[in-house]
């Protein structure tokens, strides 16, 4: 919106010439999202606290955790307004990268603040029906996938595509069959991994602020044709708008962190969680860069497949030996990965730290790949 309105006042003074840079405005973004949500959380954790909207804990979860029932939830609002507003704000509101991962924050952001509303307002254990709230994911996959497929943001380039990293201006082609599958399991994938990992204090929300800051980066690059053709990848005209909304979800993040630290006033809920994860996945897919988005996420994804693993092989165990035998033949002493290293003693502040110096190293690896071709 700024862009729109300063930007052509800038032939009279030519401090409005600022705008025009995309690194000022991102910085904008960040610092913008960064105060919004100092300003606004504490409000609406008084208002979630008012209506007694508290967190449920499991009973078979650890411990330690048991002492923080009734913490008020559903604070993933704070981090989808810090997001979105600041991006609406700062973002040049005429290329549909920053609509997508827009339209992406709040479709995944309302089914998770359903399934937190059911579960919590409505005393509904289970929430929203998991078959239901994957229908949700899904259906977001598809369309996004299906609107790539058919408007492409990057003419020039194959629409079912994607780039490998490691490699000079290599493109994984796909048909569109198998296109259209592969969003959607890109998508309903980073959701998900964000909200198993989102179970300690301020866990979620410092990775997301790395891999966020690390997604600014990609999109400034690619976005830009000089620094695309020095890197030997592909140029992505109007991708730089992206290093706003990932600059905002970066101090989004942060800001919702200053609450969420040890010991949290507010969790994120499935309503942040989601949201988080579906953007993520989003961008990635935007910039042809999900195998990044592995890489860079490398902690949700441990996380998840932590889980995927746990279930399997307590299943087959189950299915061959019976139930007794798989319940002593865990892979992990409880999943997700962070409550192992709960169970094997480590305090939950120490879990979050290390888990976030493999967050760093993750985003390092992904930076670094953009040289290593």
């Amino acid at each position: 919106m700024l862009y729109h309105l300063l930007t052509p006042l800038a032939k009279q003074h030519i401090i409005f010439n600022l705008f025009n840079y995309i690194t000022f405005r991102a910085a904008g973004a960040t610092v913008t999202a960064l105060l919004l949500a100092f300003v606004i959380g504490p409000w609406i954790i008084a208002r979630l606290r008012a209506l007694r909207v508290g967190q449920v804990i499991r009973a078979e979860g650890p411990a330690s955790h048991q002492g923080k029932r009734g913490t008020p939830t559903m604070g993933g609002l704070i981090v989808i307004l810090a997001t979105v507003v600041p991006t609406l704000l700062w973002a040049r509101l005429d290329t549909r990268f920053v609509v997508v991962a827009c339209g992406a924050t709040l479709w995944m952001g309302a089914i998770g603040f359903l399934d937190d509303y059911l579960k919590i307002v409505r005393g509904k254990p289970q929430g929203l029906v998991a078959r239901w709230k994957l229908v949700g994911q899904l259906t977001f996959g598809l369309a996004l996938g299906v609107y790539l497929w058919l408007a492409p943001l990057a003419p020039r380039l194959p629409a079912t595509s994607t780039q490998l990293p490691l490699l000079k201006y290599v493109l994984l082609v796909m048909p569109w069959w198998l296109y259209l599958p592969f969003v959607t399991v890109v998508v309903t994938g980073s959701s998900n991994a964000v909200n198993l990992t989102d179970g300690l204090d301020g866990l979620a929300a410092g990775l997301t602020a790395i891999v966020a800051g690390s997604f600014a980066i990609f999109a400034y690059l690619f976005g830009r044709f000089d620094a695309a053709n020095w890197l030997l990848v592909y140029y992505l005209p109007g991708a730089g708008e992206l290093a706003i909304f990932c600059g905002a979800l970066m101090g989004a993040a942060l800001g919702f962190l200053w609450f969420n630290a040890h010991p949290a006033q507010v969790f994120m809920g499935d309503t942040g969680s989601l949201a988080i994860g579906g953007a993520l996945g989003t961008v990635a897919i935007m910039l042809k860069a999900e195998f990044l988005l592995l890489i860079a996420g490398g902690v949700f994804v441990a996380e998840a497949v932590s889980v995927m693993i746990q279930v399997w092989v307590y299943r087959w165990h189950k299915r061959r030996r019976g139930k007794e035998y798989a319940d002593a033949h865990r892979v992990f002493r409880m999943a997700p990965l962070h409550h192992h290293f709960e169970k094997l003693g480590w305090a939950e502040p120490q879990v979050v730290m290390r888990f976030y110096i493999l967050g760093f190293l993750c985003a390092a690896i992904a930076l670094a790949t953009l040289k290593v071709r």
